[in-house]
């Protein structure tokens, strides 16, 4: 029998696309969870992994951008693929190269609007409502050296009304990315997106 294929989910914050991701393959066999990965000692996700119990690992600015040695913790858990879900920095390339177009990205808007240094969360929601755009939604990309401008794997579109703001349009985006975001990784790990 193989072996599913292997992630690690990177988070900076609250962690509920992680949650949503470790949920949604629990049990079933298709692919491993092997940790949760975070560059904020303080971030909810770690809470969340130890309620899953699911390892977690915790590093900060000079052990990612100037050790290997979040590659080597990757590597001694046989990780395939890297899927980041809240993840405010940039990959470093040594990262990149180890594991390339096996890192993706969920990105809470249309990409390539509203992408880029500091657009995250609220911020992007603030942004398309600011630009009275008449729809949003969620891109899940590739990851290459620059925020948010990887190879897009997919898009879905969510209609903005006149009445809504940031927080609606945030509860929106959610339901997006927790309905798609697990069906994406699955088509891509397993092979069945095409690539």
């Amino acid at each position: 029998m193989m072996t599913p294929p292997r992630i690690a989910v990177f988070a900076s914050g609250s962690g509920s696309n992680a949650q949503r991701i470790a949920e949604y393959f629990a049990g079933t066999g298709i692919l491993e969870l092997k940790a949760i990965y975070s560059n904020n000692a303080d971030a909810y996700v770690l809470e969340r992994a130890r309620i899953l119990d699911i390892p977690s690992v915790v590093f900060n600015r000079d052990t990612f951008y100037k050790t290997t040695s979040v590659l080597e913790d990757l590597k001694s858990r046989e990780v395939d693929w890297i899927i980041l879900a809240g993840f405010l920095w940039l990959i470093p390339d040594y990262i990149l190269h180890a594991f390339k177009q096996r890192i993706i990205n969920i990105h809470p808007a249309l990409l390539p609007a509203y992408g880029g240094k500091g657009m995250y969360g609220m911020k992007v929601h603030q942004a398309v409502i600011a630009s009275a755009e008449p729809e949003s939604g969620i891109t899940v990309h590739y990851v290459n050296e620059h925020y948010d401008e990887g190879d897009i794997i997919f898009q879905a579109r969510c209609s903005i009304h006149n009445r809504d703001t940031a927080e609606t349009l945030a509860a929106k985006i959610h339901l997006l990315e927790y309905e798609y975001f697990p069906k994406v990784i699955q088509d891509l790990v397993t092979g069945l997106a095409k690539q």
